[in-house]
């Protein structure tokens, strides 16, 4: 038998895919000196570490004692049992949680930080400015809020009854983490109009009111001009609609290409938002 001799492609694919992969890895070590360095800075003063934690904690019992108002009679909500519900209510929490603890509080300092000039300061650096500003404000108070979630999660799964395949499992896992993805890509998206315009205070209280609004009614409950709204253009009814049905086994094909296509849609659109700004940015110097 001949051996196998590498092609020019061959060799052009091997060099791309090393590129990346030392792409990720610089920035792995990137993440992690950014997360020792907040851990410095939070350890300076010993109540800016502790302090959220109890804020945090106590904003998420208020959260739970909401809910089991609202359902603590309510069965059923459309095809969904309280179990179900239980694991909406968890999941969409976790995706708050893991963004409060990564990258919330470094993408809310966006627009302030555009307004000032001092953006400047990032687009000097061998680094990308939007991968910086997002993870160098990270809270670790906000870790609780994660272990909490997932404990309502489980209780949720052992009150519906639940036994998911471990099929089911990866499936709840892997749209999890798209969904995180598409709830960065709103809040950056979001943060990225003051590139455009001077005051993005009334899109702030948008964002808010439709979270607020999606964290306590699954899509499964919504219909018509609300589910145009919270499906397509503000995607907030996705994001733990779709890991629930995928663990409920209640998501079709169609279902899933829809809401994997709106990932990538709004992926994309904030990427090129992101871009487009940066180009028609004036640096406070200039």
């Amino acid at each position: 038998m001949r051996g196998y001799r590498k092609t020019g492609n061959d060799k052009v694919r091997s060099e791309k895919a090393g590129r990346r992969g030392g792409r990720v890895g610089r920035y792995l070590r990137i993440l992690r000196e950014l997360a020792r360095l907040r851990m410095q800075q939070l350890m300076v003063f010993r109540l800016d570490f502790f302090a959220p934690f109890f804020v945090d904690g106590s904003l998420f019992a208020v959260q739970l004692l909401v809910f089991d108002a609202i359902y603590g009679n309510v069965e059923r909500i459309g095809t969904w049992d309280r179990g179900a519900m239980l694991v909406y209510i968890g999941s969409f929490s976790l995706l708050n949680a893991v963004s409060m603890s990564l990258c919330f509080f470094g993408v809310i300092s966006i627009p302030g930080k555009i307004r000032s000039g001092e953006l400047d300061l990032y687009l000097t650096k061998p680094v990308s400015p939007l991968f910086r500003l997002s993870f160098e404000q990270i809270n670790p108070g906000s870790l609780p809020l994660v272990c909490m979630s997932l404990c309502i999660i489980g209780y949720g799964i052992r009150t519906g009854g639940l036994r998911p395949s471990g099929r089911q499992v990866a499936a709840y896992l892997l749209w999890m983490l798209l969904m995180a993805v598409l709830y960065y890509d709103m809040e950056v998206l979001m943060r990225s109009l003051s590139f455009y315009v001077l005051s993005t205070s009334r899109m702030d209280q948008l964002e808010e009111a439709s979270l607020e609004l999606c964290m306590k009614l699954p899509g499964t409950a919504l219909y018509g001009v609300y589910k145009l709204l919270f499906y397509c253009l503000l995607p907030y009814g996705l994001m733990a609609t779709v890991p629930v049905q995928s663990l409920i086994g209640e998501l079709s094909w169609a279902g899933g290409l829809w809401a994997f296509s709106i990932v990538s849609g709004f992926s994309l659109l904030t990427a090129a938002a992101w871009r487009v700004g940066i180009r028609r940015y004036e640096s406070a110097s200039s």
